[in-house]
């Protein structure tokens, strides 16, 4: 076999790492890398029949698509060969040798150490070549691209320590054959049963034949007496995995353990799904979907320019990985697979985003994925406060993006309120509803920092003294999402700390009453305190809100609430100009002792103090805390003396 000149070339930094990782994370479950190794060969036929719709050639009179597994005891080693698309030598140094991939740097810094977590992170990574060195302390590969010469083949080794060789050979067929040499302690997976047990558990439901040569059913020979083979008999191989695309089954014939393993092959995840919903659709439009909720978020869920979407086929034909024109982005974390009858099988991106078949399987998709969470809301409550911890953020952006489904996304959000007073968000719109006060036509919610501040709010001082529930928002997204919510069940949504606070018939005619005796009784007081503040606030008023505290902040009616301001400031954009309204308590003891005050130097002391202590207790920052820090020890040396 000619060769030409061997190159030795260094690992990516990044892959060196992840090759460490992936050898001492995933020990205790390392019969995995068989199924990563299948995976990729499934791939690789994959996309060679998608290549081979315009360049049938590329079949080279070989369009019989399979696996096939070796093993060789004595040498201790198993090999994994495919037919399918093959990789070139500048494939072979970019695939084997570096991960390019987006997020790489924010994956990385998010493994721990801790074995369980990293071995998640590193299935979701989708990088399971790699999972060949957790058996193999040698791997080597030989591949030629579909289309190229014979003489174009590469030979690719490595210990998976700090390099690799790459030279070209000659290699007659195309496709990839994988030979895994394995570690002494690892010597026991070069056996017949054991590779068609774990093809079995993991890769049975491969629409591609996994190939083994075939057991010798025959009683074995007695001791001393040589097996007679036929020589140069060639061996005889057979099909050891079902080979049939499982979301083209029946769903009464697949079982529960089988669509858990296609999970994993199609989403590269090492845990189970939470659910799934496996459907054939028949009519108009002809599909079968299969469509699966992860137990764990993805690292890179915020980053919006990620891939993500189904795994397309057409006709049983691989299309696309990633096709994210079938489910909107707020349903980025769903993974799976639709294949479709109704689109020509020379379908790309650009021509799915012009297509009315597209365009209704989405809408049909979304909510069936909605409804597989509501099912699961409903029926394993436990289960779905799994799914709200890891994906509820990712949710709320629904009500902007899916008008039409407006109503149906909001009966899945969970919320902490004042009725249990927990961080736990397992409170939803239809409980809070449930529990609403007769007269009640809001709901009532407060935004904050975080959940602490949202619940110290003074804010909600009158909502407690009345008994009226109101929602703890304390998600980056809340503010943004009530934006876009507006109403639920026909209740509009109340923000407590904004604007004139009107309490409708839950607030009886003596309390208005007597709100309207307090402002003409200190109409003095409000009149002093505006000069102190002059431009720093668009009112001075009494306050309805407030039993405890002596002030707060409230936001215009029209203004950007305080949580939202800051999310824009961190982002370095600009924001609109406002200014709070300051309210006051003239039935507090401070306030009281603040409108007595004739120094006027020390009342404007006092209430610069007020004001400031009120952006404090809203969670935010001063914009001259030593002036505050100053001012309160003036005070505290004024009442020791």
């Amino acid at each position: 076999m000619a060769t030409a000149e061997k190159e030795t070339l260094g690992f990516q930094t990044e892959a060196k790492q992840l090759l460490q990782l992936m050898i001492h994370s995933l020990y205790s479950n390392k019969e995995i890398f068989l199924r990563e190794l299948i995976s990729n060969a499934s791939d690789a036929a994959d996309k060679l029949r998608f290549e081979a719709l315009a360049d049938g050639s590329l079949y080279e009179n070989d369009p019989d698509l399979k696996i096939t597994i070796t093993f060789d005891k004595d040498a201790k080693t198993i090999t994994i060969a495919d037919n399918g698309i093959g990789m070139s030598k500048e494939d072979v140094i970019n695939h084997l040798g570096t991960i390019a991939k987006s997020g790489t740097a924010e994956f990385l810094s998010k493994l721990s150490g801790d074995q369980k977590k990293d071995s998640h992170l590193i299935g979701q990574f989708g990088v399971g070549f790699y999972s060949a060195f957790i058996v193999a302390e040698r791997v080597e590969v030989l591949t030629r691209r579909a289309g190229l010469d014979k003489a174009e083949g590469v030979r690719w080794e490595s210990e998976g320590e700090a390099d690799f060789s790459v030279e070209t050979i000659e290699k007659a067929d195309r496709g990839t054959t994988i030979i895994l040499h394995l570690r002494e302690d690892d010597a026991d997976f070069a056996d017949s049963w054991r590779i068609r047990s774990i093809v079995k558990k993991y890769s049975d439901h491969i629409a591609l034949p996994v190939m083994m040569e075939k057991q010798d059913m025959a009683a074995p020979a007695e001791e001393g007496e040589e097996e007679k083979k036929e020589e140069n008999k060639a061996p005889e191989f057979e099909t050891i995995n079902n080979a049939t695309a499982l979301w083209t089954r029946s769903r009464a014939d697949v079982k529960d353990e089988e669509y858990k393993e296609f999970y994993k092959l199609v989403s590269h995840d090492f845990e189970e799904p939470l659910t799934w919903s496996h459907n054939k659709v028949e009519g108009k439009l002809e599909y079968n979907s299969l469509l699966y909720v992860p137990k764990r978020a993805p690292f890179d869920m915020w980053n919006r320019d990620a891939s993500r979407g189904l795994k397309l086929y057409v006709q049983r034909t691989f299309i696309m990985d990633d096709a994210e024109q079938f489910l909107p982005m707020y349903l980025r974390f769903i993974k799976g697979v639709v294949d479709s009858n109704d689109l020509s099988l020379n379908v790309s991106r650009e021509i799915l985003q012009q297509d009315p078949a597209v365009d209704s399987m989405k809408s049909a998709l979304t909510k069936r994925v909605l409804d597989m969470l509501s099912k699961m809301a409903k029926n394993k409550p436990e289960e779905y406060a799994e799914f709200w911890k890891e994906f509820g953020q990712v949710l709320k952006e629904g009500p902007a993006e899916d008008f039409a489904n407006k109503e149906k996304i909001a009966k899945l959000f969970r919320f902490s309120t004042t009725h249990t007073n927990v961080e736990a968000q397992d409170q939803s719109l239809e409980d809070y509803i449930g529990r609403m006060k007769e007269g009640q036509k809001d709901i009532y919610y407060v935004a904050g920092e975080n959940f602490t501040t949202a619940k110290n709010s003074p804010h909600l001082e009158v909502f407690r003294k009345k008994g009226i529930e109101v929602l703890l928002l304390s998600d980056r997204v809340d503010e943004w999402l009530m934006g876009h919510l507006m109403e639920f069940d026909g209740k509009k949504f109340h923000d407590v700390g904004k604007g004139q606070l009107d309490l409708g018939e839950l607030e009886d005619e003596n309390d208005k009453k007597e709100q309207e005796e307090l402002a003409t009784a200190n109409k003095d007081l409000i009149e002093r305190v505006k000069t102190v503040l002059a431009d720093k606030v668009e009112e001075v008023r009494v306050t309805n809100r407030l039993t405890e505290s002596p002030a707060c902040l409230v936001v215009g009616e029209q203004d950007m609430g305080a949580q939202m301001r800051r999310i824009l400031e961190q982002a370095g954009q600009k924001v609109p100009e406002s200014k709070p309204i300051f309210e006051l308590n003239p039935e507090h003891s401070l306030v009281k002792k603040l409108d007595a005050e004739q120094d006027e130097d020390r009342f404007a002391d006092l209430v610069e103090i007020l004001f400031d202590q009120s952006h404090l207790a809203e969670g935010a920052q001063l914009d001259d805390p030593a002036s505050f820090v100053h001012r309160l020890n003036k005070l505290i040396l004024e009442l020791s003396n």
